[in-house]
């Protein structure tokens, strides 16, 4: 969720509609705004309204400083648990 927001703020509907696409990341809406509250309560989001031109202002979220990190360090992290994981699954298949 997190990496999604690295280029800037992004407007919820858009969020789910880029996590729900294929249907992997998140198989529907219902769990992405709880998932930003409990970011947003983190303090790892922040968040805006915006006036839209067809309909109610929009709400949107962007990664604060803490968020940033927090992204910075998963993604430091992400790498070798992957590559731990992949092996595991590479020894159980040839077991």
């Amino acid at each position: 969720m997190l990496a999604l927001l690295r280029d800037g703020a992004a407007y919820g509907f858009d969020i789910a509609r880029h996590l729900t696409r294929d249907g992997v990341l998140m198989a529907s809406e219902g769990t992405l705004y709880p998932l930003l509250s409990r970011l947003r309560k983190a303090g790892l989001v922040d968040t805006t309204w915006q006036e839209s031109t067809s309909g109610p202002p929009r709400r949107y979220y962007e990664l604060t400083d803490s968020g940033a990190r927090a992204l910075e360090d998963f993604t430091a992290t992400w790498q070798p648990f992957r590559d731990a994981v992949d092996a595991a699954l590479s020894e159980g298949a040839t077991s």
